[in-house]
């Protein structure tokens, strides 16, 4: 039986924490929407002490969404857990999502607290937002750099003060996959109450290993994966939402998990959030980025035309891209530029063929890409005709 990972999005909490990222309650809600329908099991919506605009959009959010969990952050004090659950009240599945830093540097140079202070702390914390609601999580900032004997204490501490999942966030992006992964497992070995809760991973792209140190962690225990559409995040930003569950679809017999998604509105997640917050997706971006179902080199083109398995490993249409791309460029071969001016309406024997292919990669030594129109212009200068009753579909 394949064990369920959820996946818990932060796009509308530690994503708009990114510089240039910010939205309007109006941009938030729109947002919500659509991570609904991708069918997200958690959506964290704010932050709601940080300001009046974030509560408003909270509470907002709360109002609206029926399906997916709405999650409100807080720091472990009574009056951000008081504010978080004054939000949420009107959620259909409400969570109060409670932190604070376990790391010896963070307790030292930022919280001014010690071990006992911080275990003391997590328990109230746990145990008010538990007067709330059934489903408390709670997170140890910055636990890939805390002490794993003392993570032990502080993991058990918050379940029995009622925490129902249990985040351990590489907060700076500083583990490794290895070192991550390990950390799930010894929690899963030296901390048996665990094993009746959800572990989450939370991960930054600080050294570009967030989506590895994800898929780590789901590897070694964890049951629930924050993330964000198309990365966005604090710094370098979070683990790619489309990433993370593409690579556990795609790669399903090596995990053997179970996901909720709608992969099919991947790609429209992403580009709503890009044109809410004006941020273009890299063209070179996996899963969601303009080039990521295109092809120019010759030998890919030809493979791709024969059976897009040869070079495509998940469907475009499986993310919600209509179909890939064959780009006409100067790495491009004729069994491509044949199908192009087939699309086009023009059939060509090979000498044609081949006199055209030339005069293309004359033409794609000069620019970047090959329009249709370049295309026509060229087959139009040679006399060629289209026959619209041949066009290929």
């Amino acid at each position: 039986m394949k064990r369920k990972v959820f996946i818990f999005d932060t796009t509308l909490r530690d994503g708009e924490q990114s510089p240039g990222c910010s939205m309007n309650i109006e941009e938030k809600l729109k947002m919500a929407r659509q991570l609904e329908r991708l069918n997200v099991d958690v959506i964290e919506a704010g932050f709601p002490i940080a300001s009046e605009g974030d509560f408003q959009a909270v509470k907002a959010i709360s109002k609206e969404i029926r399906s997916s969990t709405v999650a409100a952050l807080c720091r472990a004090c009574s009056q951000d857990i008081d504010r978080a659950w004054e939000a949420l009240q009107e959620a259909r599945r409400p969570r109060i999502h409670t932190f604070i830093a376990t790391s010896e540097i963070h307790m030292k140079y930022k919280l001014h607290m010690d071990h006992n202070q911080v275990l003391k702390a997590i328990q109230e914390s746990v145990n008010r937002a538990r007067r709330y609601t059934e489903d408390v999580e709670f997170s140890a900032e910055d636990a890939s750099r805390s002490d794993l004997n003392f993570l032990f204490d502080v993991v058990r501490t918050a379940i029995r003060a009622g925490a129902t999942t249990v985040n351990l966030p590489d907060t700076v992006g500083y583990a490794t996959p290895g070192e991550y992964g390990r950390m799930f497992a010894e929690i899963r070995k030296h901390v048996p109450e665990a094993n009746n809760i959800r572990l989450s991973s939370h991960t930054h792209n600080d050294l570009g290993l967030a989506v590895a140190n994800s898929l780590a962690a789901v590897e070694n225990g964890a049951d629930q994966v924050e993330c964000t559409i198309n990365g966005i995040g604090e710094r370098a930003g979070n683990a790619a939402l489309e990433e993370v569950v593409m690579a556990l679809v795609t790669r399903n017999q090596l995990y053997n998990v179970e996901l909720g998604i709608q992969t099919e509105q991947l790609y429209p997640s992403s580009q709503l959030l890009s044109s809410i917050i004006g941020i273009p997706v890299p063209p070179n971006k996996a899963i969601v980025g303009k080039n990521a179902f295109a092809h120019e080199a010759g030998i890919h083109q030809d493979g791709v035309l024969k059976n897009a398995l040869t070079y495509e490993i998940m469907t475009p249409q499986s993310v919600g891209i209509e179909r890939n791309r064959l780009v006409l460029g100067k790495h491009s071969g004729r069994h491509a530029l044949m199908v192009r001016c087939e699309n086009l309406g023009y059939r060509l024997n090979k000498a044609e063929l081949e006199k055209v292919y030339r005069e293309v990669m004359a033409l794609a030594d000069e620019i970047k890409e090959i329009t249709d129109e370049d295309l026509i212009n060229i087959l139009k200068k040679r006399n060629f005709q289209s026959e619209p009753m041949g066009v290929a579909s």
